[in-house]
């Protein structure tokens, strides 16, 4: 299926993340709110609960936040063999008026040991609006998990998606999520609000390297995980759960 037809609402609607009526608000596509070359604090929203929810489960993985001028923007990159989940989140974003609609390109850049990556990335419109989503998540400029109410009341079944389809990987049977930047204290509560809120068997685990935690979550877990995030997983991301969930 493809996402750049001349049907893209359909197909868009077909994976379902666009299934947000319950919580969208009315944009009015004059306004500046999606226009580019405009300043940040008149680029104020108004931001629906999904889109929110998308940020915060994008930055707890590969996203992060910028501070731009006198507001925030958030960057999202994937390397080039998730090209497909980066440009259906793209176009998922531009049709929200979030960012440029012109589709990213691949990049190279060397990573580790000189090692050359490709990837794709791309920005969101800078935002004053979402300078309290920067200040939440970094302290200076380190990445860390806000412990506030944040988390728990947006980590939603889409933000999880999203967190899951950044960070996740298969371990075992089961599923880790790639928390090592984050502190052991950090990781131990992100696990208590994943069993908190969804009932998932989540252990704390040391990712071999010293002061680095991931999330594990059990394979007696793995059924009710795919019940909750399944319908906004990208296909091309269902290879990181251990199970089939193609039907």
């Amino acid at each position: 299926m493809s996402l750049w037809g001349d049907s893209s609402v359909s197909a868009l609607n077909d994976f379902k993340i666009f299934n947000i009526e319950s919580n969208i608000y009315i944009y009015n596509f004059s306004l500046p709110f999606c226009l580019p070359r405009t300043k940040s604090h008149l680029r104020i929203g108004p931001h629906n609960y999904n889109v929110i929810s998308i940020i915060i489960g994008a930055l707890l993985g590969d996203a992060f936040a910028e501070k731009h001028g006198n507001g925030t923007r958030i960057c999202f990159q994937q390397e080039h063999t998730n090209s497909a989940y980066l440009l259906w989140f793209h176009h998922y974003l531009s049709e929200l008026g979030y960012c440029n609609p012109i589709k990213p390109k691949i990049q190279s850049r060397l990573g580790k040991k000189g090692k050359l990556i490709h990837i794709l990335r791309f920005k969101t419109y800078t935002y004053s609006s979402f300078n309290w989503i920067h200040e939440s998540f970094y302290n200076n400029s380190s990445k860390i998990v806000p412990t506030d109410y944040l988390i728990e009341e947006f980590l939603s079944p889409l933000s999880l998606s999203v967190w899951i389809q950044d960070d996740g990987c298969k371990s075992g049977s089961g599923l880790k999520l790639s928390t090592n930047s984050f502190s052991y204290e950090e990781v131990l509560f992100l696990s208590d609000i994943l069993r908190k809120k969804y009932n998932l068997k989540v252990s704390v685990q040391k990712s071999g390297v010293l002061n680095q935690y991931v999330l594990y979550i059990s394979k007696f877990s793995m059924e009710n995980l795919v019940i909750i995030i399944k319908p906004f997983l990208h296909p091309s991301m269902y290879y990181k759960l251990n199970v089939n969930i193609k039907n």
